[in-house]
């Protein structure tokens, strides 16, 4: 890519709104070019002093359910056609640029890994990519995954316990490209990102901005579940991947 490729790309990268291969390559020009470099720093800079001068607003339980009924696939152009469904989906999206900046409590080397999956999270919902191989058959999405990653990600069928398995995707976390596995528990939607790690830890439960998050590693995976589901819901679906 050129420098005047990257330059028009740079507002989106920063907010991690670009689709993976453009993420790639906008990421690999910036390690390479001491000017986008430059910008890409001048851009986050702006980007800290504009989250710590606005303000914020949580969205209300009511109008989390609200937005995720109608991003069902049926609803999806009312959303589109409704002015004020608009408005709130603009509302989440600025909202993403003060989670990449926000302060987070799962410890210094997870800060920037839990901003990107919730970010990942949200804009799956948004960008109507929530899933590159829908199915509730773990032996189609599992398979899926091979020669798209350098790891062979588990998939679980967890239907009985409450867990619906939807599908799967390709992600981008924390600079590397990761397994994003989707289930769903009554109306809500669940994102799990996993990606090969070091030693197991316990999970680890925290909030940000309207959802939980919970992080754990298990033989040798890093797990990361997303969901505004309750929390003690996503300890349970952590138990049992």
């Amino acid at each position: 890519m050129t420098c005047r490729e990257v330059e028009g790309l740079l507002g989106a990268y920063a907010d991690g709104e670009l689709d993976l291969v453009r993420s790639l390559d906008t990421e690999a020009h910036v390690r390479e070019c001491a000017a986008c470099s430059a910008s890409l720093e001048r851009l986050e800079a702006l980007h800290v002093a504009v989250s710590s001068q606005a303000p914020y607003y949580s969205a209300s339980p009511e109008l989390r359910r609200k937005l995720a009924s109608r991003m069902a696939p049926r609803e999806r152009w009312a959303v589109v056609r409704s002015p004020w469904w608009v408005l709130a989906a603009a509302c989440l999206v600025a909202a993403l640029v003060f989670w990449k900046v926000s302060p987070t409590g799962l410890g210094t080397g997870s800060a920037a890994i839990e901003r990107d999956v919730v970010a990942a999270h949200v804009r799956s919902l948004l960008a109507d990519h929530l899933m590159d191989v829908p199915s509730s058959d773990r032996h189609t999405v599992k398979p899926w995954f091979a020669g798209k990653l350098d790891f062979a990600p588990e998939v679980e069928d967890l239907s009985a316990q409450g867990f619906t398995l939807a599908g799967g995707r390709l992600d981008y976390i924390n600079g590397r490209t990761v397994a994003a596995l989707v289930y769903r528990r009554r109306q809500h939607t669940i994102n799990v990102f996993t990606w090969p790690a070091g030693a197991d830890e316990s999970p680890q439960a925290e909030g940000m901005q309207g959802f939980h998050v919970v992080h754990w590693v298990k033989h040798g995976m890093a797990w990361w579940a997303v969901s505004d589901l309750a929390e003690d819901e996503l300890r349970e679906l952590a138990r049992l991947l």
